[in-house]
């Protein structure tokens, strides 16, 4: 489960890591403020909120008004706006960047942490970030926090305060079985305080029965998301515009590497899963239709799923819901010939091999 910042900095409070003095508003009544200048953070549950305008500064009551009011009005990559995390604004001198996650590779707690604070890690160059990964049996040790502080080649007084900021925020990964705590930045005020500039808290949805202040957040759906749960699919809205269709998880991912890999953008995961239904597959399409889409690639595995059920529901999508975007078809399994002969009838092309579907499909759409 995703925290909200404003939440991960509760949870940060009550393990004692320094936040900055700030109040969650959920309405532009609540946009007042004492101090100036003071920080509004939209609260939502994605990344990017300052590039795209959801983090603005306000030096008085009339600004923060107006500023609130245009953050709440807002929405982020598809999600809308409903909450604001005050705060008040720093006197930043430096930022770094500190995490605890865990590595399913050695499976092991990982500290992540980097004196290139502000950005997004991935952007960071493997030579200026530090790793310790954390025997579980073990668990955190004082030693831990030294060394990576002298990796980081801290002074003494910032290395003492990043060290007590990891031994709390490694307690709350523990106490609340988190997947991630992360500070990003890790801000070292003009004074030579460090304190928590923002925080992400991931938790492990299974273990809320252990955490009764928790409570689940509603999942922040775009309206697509939101049309596609309500009729009973799983979809994700991505940032492409190639429609997907597949069934299983497994096989929906790879169909978003492979068109990836050829330079197309996908629009959406979009899993049938194992439904041997053709209205299904019907449904579908009437989701992708109210989709801005350039071509549609539908990847189907037989299995659960027989081809000719969904060779009959691409046809009769084509007839009743009136797609006007080239469509591609890959299919492999259970009656597939006979699938194949029914998209032909229909005037469609069906491919055997999920590669060269994508190779058509790269070549209908440009």
């Amino acid at each position: 489960m995703n925290l909200y910042e404003y939440q991960a900095k509760e949870l940060f409070k009550k393990y004692g890591v320094p936040i900055p003095s700030g109040r969650h508003v959920v309405s532009k009544a609540d946009l007042q403020w004492d101090k100036f200048p003071v920080v509004i953070k939209a609260q939502v549950l994605t990344g990017g909120r300052g590039k795209a305008g959801g983090i603005k500064f306000a030096n008085d009551s009339k600004e923060l008004l107006e500023k609130g009011e245009e953050i709440l009005a807002m929405s982020i990559k598809g999600l809308k706006v409903r909450s604001l995390l005050l705060e008040e604004k720093l006197n930043i001198e430096k930022e770094y960047y500190l995490s605890i996650t865990l590595d399913r590779s050695t499976k092991r707690p990982i500290v992540i942490a980097s004196t290139s604070g502000g950005v997004e890690i991935e952007d960071v160059p493997d030579s200026k970030i530090v790793k310790y990964w954390i025997d579980p049996t073990l668990s955190y040790s004082q030693f831990i926090g030294r060394e990576v502080s002298f990796k980081l080649g801290l002074s003494p007084e910032e290395s003492k305060q990043f060290q007590d900021i990891l031994s709390k925020i490694y307690a709350l990964y523990e106490g609340y079985d988190c997947e991630l705590v992360e500070i990003n930045p890790l801000v070292v005020l003009k004074d030579g305080k460090i304190i928590a500039g923002d925080a992400k808290v991931i938790v492990d949805s299974d273990s809320l029965f252990r955490h009764k202040d928790l409570s689940e957040n509603p999942a922040e759906r775009t309206e697509l998301e939101e049309l596609a749960y309500k009729r009973g699919y799983a979809l994700v809205e991505l940032g492409g515009d190639i429609g997907v269709i597949a069934n299983g998880a497994g096989l929906t991912m790879a169909t978003l590497d492979g068109l990836t890999l050829k330079g197309l953008k996908p629009k959406n995961f979009l899993d049938l899963g194992g439904s041997d239904d053709i209205e299904k597959v019907v449904g579908a399409f009437q989701i992708l239709k109210e989709a801005k889409i350039r071509g549609i690639l539908i990847n189907i595995f037989g299995g659960v799923t027989h081809c000719d059920t969904v060779a009959n529901g691409i046809a009769e999508a084509k007839k009743r819901v009136g797609i006007d975007v080239p469509i591609v078809v890959r299919l492999s399994g259970v009656n597939e010939d006979l699938g194949r002969k029914i998209l032909k009838e229909n005037g469609i092309e069906a491919y055997s091999d999920m590669m060269d579907a994508i190779k058509e499909t790269v070549k209908v759409v440009n």
